[in-house]
């Protein structure tokens, strides 16, 4: 097996901190995911939440998404993050049950080994003899590496391969054309006589290019000064013309402050197309900079750039609109209690990826519903960087500066003092959580009336203050919900928000703290252990409970 990797920056490449904890992930690991016989790339793409043309871009062995056969391996791509806490590397996927399921069937079949019944067990609260059947959510924990400076600095980029019966150190390194004197010092505790187990395969970065990309230029200059484009597609005006019908009012899907979006099919994918005036270019070369160098599944993707005319950014299509539509749109089925929570944890992914695992970190700065889009599956992206700035890590905030973003959504010390750090995203966040609860603008009219406006900052604040305040609390969830939630998750998420919106930017928590709160909401719902989960978790005992 060849190792690949796109030309991408790969950041935090050597992670552990002297105390054995990790500090840091990297952008990209892989999965060595062995194809059973029944499987194919549309199941892998559901279980993994990666898009085929993605999976097929790490694998030019497979010429399309019809000749996977079984027995081989298909190298599956994620982001290698530090979880619980900083225990150890990892990614969580998630999983809906479906009847039948076993936590023996999901480890080793439908993920191939890359997790254990164990690991299972551990990341949800179901016990394995009580699994429902259907529709519930799983967290499928799935180790990983981001290599060892004391073994080699020449990889950056490490698989992880669950081996099978009969494999051994030789035959695994000879696939990889690597030897086996260097996986043994990746793997020193890896015991091939059990039959089962993982290895972390290092590999040097080898540039690959996907199926579609003959128009993909290393290093291709924008034409404005300062920023190079690392291995995106640019796109000529006659082409995104053409898939627009000139960008006919039929097909265009949205309106932004910094221009407007169109549908099209760009060589055989489904894209959205920001059209931007010239007079936006910082808007553009900060969005450009940021998606050409930060990969991750709950940031939308960028797929190119034109700058003939006007300012060009292509993205993919995603199907479901965004999030503001389906809170508070006359058209749409209201989300159920279980996929807002869903919806927070990916967006909260998201965040935490910027804020905590690229170099220089990022700051979105316009966090709000807008802003987060939501696909086929009801997963959430990240999106419009135009207003991203970044900061070196260690800095805790930037130099002031104009004031941007969406009012509602800035927090104190920025809007009266320009303070910017990633707080003020955290801030942004806790409003979100607000609004999944209440489907409720970020500012609320009172009286019918748009003098009489109140933040919905200020209006849950009335309420968590109070002593006894589930019946206060009730009256300020979305009823489009009916009764169909459980009061014990609305409270918590509400009492996150609240932690998140302090008015002291010190006092709130940080994006990782938010994911590993959000995750014990994700799998379920309701009846999960709360004593035992803030046992495991103390330090999140006072974030969840109030200030």
């Amino acid at each position: 097996m060849k190792l690949l990797l796109i030309g991408i920056l790969l950041i935090g490449i050597f992670s552990s901190a002297a105390d054995g904890r990790c500090s840091r992930g990297c952008d990209l690991a892989l999965a060595s995911y062995y194809v059973w016989q029944g499987s194919n790339l549309t199941f892998i793409s559901t279980v993994t939440q990666i898009p085929i043309p993605t999976i097929l871009s790490y694998n030019p062995q497979i010429p399309n998404q019809d000749s996977v056969q079984a027995g081989g391996r298909v190298n599956v791509p994620f982001a290698c993050d530090c979880l619980e806490g900083g225990e150890f590397l990892g990614h969580v996927f998630s999983y809906t049950t479906s009847p039948g399921n076993t936590y023996d069937t999901i480890a080793a079949t439908y993920y191939s080994n890359l997790t254990t019944v164990d690991w299972l067990q551990k990341f949800n609260t179901y016990p394995a003899w009580n699994i429902p059947d259907t529709g519930v959510v799983l967290n499928v924990t799935v180790n990983c590496s981001c290599g060892d400076k004391d073994i080699s600095m020449d990889y950056g980029l490490f698989v992880t391969y669950p081996f099978r019966a009969g494999e051994s150190f030789d035959t695994v390194a000879a696939a990889s054309n690597l030897s086996a004197d260097l996986l043994r010092m990746y793997n020193p505790t890896a015991n091939f006589s059990s039959g089962s187990g993982l290895l972390y395969i290092p590999g040097k970065g080898t540039s690959v290019k996907a199926a579609d990309s003959t128009s993909t230029r290393d290093g291709a200059s924008t034409g404005f000064t300062g920023i190079t484009v690392d291995k995106s597609v640019e796109f000529s005006y006659e082409e995104l013309a053409t898939a627009t019908d000139d960008f006919s009012i039929a097909n265009k899907i949205g309106q932004g402050g910094f221009g407007a979006v169109y549908y099209a099919e760009l060589r055989g994918e489904k894209a959205a197309i920001k059209k931007m005036d010239m007079q936006a270019s910082k808007e553009f070369l900060a969005e450009l900079k940021v998606l050409t160098h930060v990969h991750h599944l709950n940031l939308v993707r960028l797929i190119g750039y034109c700058v003939e005319g006007s300012l060009f950014l292509v993205y993919e299509y995603i199907e479901n609109g965004n999030l503001s539509q389906h809170l508070r749109g006359t058209s749409r089925e209201p989300l159920q209690w279980a996929t807002r929570v869903q919806i927070a944890l990916d967006s909260a992914r998201g965040l935490e990826y910027i804020h905590e695992h690229t170099v220089p970190v990022y700051i979105h700065r316009d966090i709000k519903p807008a802003n987060i889009l939501i696909d086929k599956n009801f997963h959430a992206k990240v999106a419009d960087f135009g207003l991203t700035k970044l900061t070196e890590v260690g800095s805790s905030s930037l130099p002031t500066g104009k004031l941007v973003g969406t009012f509602g959504y800035m927090p104190p010390e920025y809007a009266q003092y320009g303070d910017v750090s990633p707080k003020i995203d955290v801030y942004a966040f806790g409003v979100v959580l607000y609004e999944l609860i209440s489907a409720k603008e970020a500012i609320v009219k009172t009286n019918g009336s748009s003098a009489d406006s109140k933040g919905l900052v200020s209006l849950f604040e009335e309420v968590l203050s109070k002593p006894g305040q589930t019946e206060d609390l009730t009256s300020l969830i979305d009823s489009r919900l009916g009764d169909d939630y459980p009061l014990d998750s609305v409270q918590k998420l509400a009492q996150l928000a609240r932690a998140c919106t302090h008015e002291n930017p010190q006092l709130r928590p940080s994006m990782r703290s938010i994911v590993v709160a959000l995750m014990t909401l994700s799998s379920t719902t309701e009846d999960w252990d709360v004593g035992s989960f803030y046992a495991n978790h103390p330090g999140l005992l006072n974030l969840m409970s109030g200030r």
